[in-house]
């Protein structure tokens, strides 16, 4: 996630310097292109995880992932970047990470755990905007794309050496292709499909324009790192008395039309950011904040919401999702910049979000029914 997430914040203004990189709309899909072939082979892999096991699966896909990296390294062209944000994104085993865990720890704790998986992505999602833009400095992007195949080949070893899997298949990985219908069915778990995929289409496409407003405003390409560090460190000061309680379904399943009201904010922040320094700073602390808190809670919503015996498929589809929403958050927020200008992707990212709060305040209402009733 790492390697995926720390181009996010230098992208936009690197590109600048390569043929065709002044397009935004071709700026965004580079972004977003590794969303659309991670979407399109989620469910494949987790489907095939189920049947045959998580270790060819992790194996296959983390090796997909380095020649990715390696391609965008080497390449000197926008097109060749986009191949090898394409080859990256067939490395898709997120899902298949995430049933991993579940295969691996008891059901008593299997909350905790994968609250401490969102909680690595938060962090690698908080780190990228740190160290990307100071990085970038040094060793530019195409050393950033060289260091993610270097990590990737290093995560091999770890699945190697250190991960705790079965070896032998189980009966419950006979997996038919209808068990997706049951998942999208699902009352809860359509809805955090659809927060995941509102969430990283607005991620992405938002930072097609946010390091312009920051260079807008005087901060150069070298020294944004810095004001994301300590724009990070205060997001996630506010933000950790709700993470020690990140183990709680009931207390997640209430929060969450909070955190994407907080979110919701932090866009009608940003589409005002223009207007004053302060204004940015305070919308990218808000933005911290909520994403951090949704992207922790939702694997964690989604794992203990599958049905038992297909959990990797059901994973694979909610990670399937998440990144056709970075695809389609790449893609349209370039054209939106293109064509319309950044208040178009404000307008954009604030619809998909105000979707996702009407489902989840009518979720939370069903809880609430549910407890009166008890």
């Amino acid at each position: 996630m790492l390697g995926l997430f720390i181009i996010l914040p230098v992208f936009a203004l690197f590109a600048e310097s390569l043929p065709g990189g002044g397009d935004p709309a071709t700026v965004g899909f580079a972004l977003g292109i590794y969303g659309l072939t991670q979407g399109l082979l989620q469910i494949p892999y987790g489907w095939m995880s189920d049947r045959f096991g998580r270790k060819p699966v992790l194996y296959f896909g983390l090796a997909v992932f380095a020649v990715g990296s390696f391609v965008a390294a080497l390449s000197t062209t926008l097109t060749g970047i986009i191949i090898g944000r394409a080859l990256q994104g067939a490395g898709a085993v997120s899902g298949v990470v995430m049933a991993s865990v579940a295969d691996v720890t008891r059901e008593e704790v299997r909350a905790r755990a994968m609250a401490i998986v969102g909680i690595s992505i938060g962090l690698a999602f908080e780190l990228s905007f740190v160290i990307g833009p100071l990085l970038d400095k040094w060793i530019g992007v195409a050393g950033l794309f060289a260091m993610t195949g270097v990590l990737v080949l290093m995560a091999l070893a770890v699945v190697r050496f250190k991960l705790p899997l079965p070896t032998s298949l189980s009966s419950d990985r006979q997996v038919r292709l209808s068990d997706f219908a049951i998942a999208l069915k699902h009352p809860r778990l359509w809805r955090l499909m659809w927060g995941s995929l509102a969430l990283h289409a607005a991620l992405t496409a938002l930072f097609v324009v946010v390091p312009h407003l920051l260079r807008d405003h005087g901060i150069a390409r070298e020294a944004q790192g810095w004001w994301y560090l300590a724009i990070t460190l205060v997001a996630l000061l506010l933000i950790s008395p709700w993470l020690r309680q990140s183990q709680n379904e009931q207390l997640l399943w209430r929060r969450q039309p909070m955190s994407i009201a907080m979110f919701l904010l932090a866009l009608i922040l940003l589409s005002q950011a223009h207007l004053h320094f302060y204004v940015l700073l305070v919308a990218l602390v808000v933005f911290f904040c909520a994403f951090n808190l949704l992207e922790i809670s939702l694997p964690t919503l989604v794992s203990l919401a599958s049905p038992a015996g297909i959990k990797g498929s059901v994973l694979g589809l909610y990670a399937s999702l998440q990144f056709l929403g970075t695809f389609i958050g790449g893609a349209v927020g370039g054209l939106l910049a293109k064509n319309q200008g950044n208040s178009a992707v404000f307008w954009f990212c604030g619809a998909l979000t105000l979707i996702w709060f009407i489902i989840s305040i009518n979720r939370l209402n069903n809880i609430n029914n549910t407890d009166s009733h008890v």
